[in-house]
């Protein structure tokens, strides 16, 4: 996930996109006429598709949050100022309120 929509200094909320039930059908497709030389890829990554999708919004938004911080270099403490300083910097649409509430969401789903 590259970016969550809904983010804007006026918006506080997040609107997480998932399309894995899409990505699971076609993987099932796949597998329906899969050789025995591919089935076993196949079988590997539709299982990581499911254990993906079992992912609520908090761990989505968590983990959205840890790689917008590491790509600004962020390696400090998740739970200080800093790090909703350097999340602001990677989205500088995001409003303070919406940056904390975010990183009360990684706080609370940790990796």
């Amino acid at each position: 996930m590259t970016g969550i929509t809904g983010l804007s200094k006026k918006n506080t909320f997040v609107l997480t996109v998932r399309d894995s039930d899409v990505i699971a059908a076609a993987l099932r497709q796949a597998l329906a006429g899969a050789s025995p030389e591919e089935r076993p890829g196949l079988e590997r990554a539709a299982a990581l598709v499911e254990s993906t999708s079992a992912a609520n919004e908090g761990r989505l938004r968590a983990h959205w949050v840890r790689s917008r911080l590491d790509a600004v270099g962020f390696t400090g403490d998740l739970t200080s100022v800093a790090a909703v300083r350097a999340l602001r910097q990677a989205e500088p649409r995001l409003s303070l309120l919406a940056a904390v509430h975010l990183q009360k969401e990684a706080v609370a789903h940790p990796e």
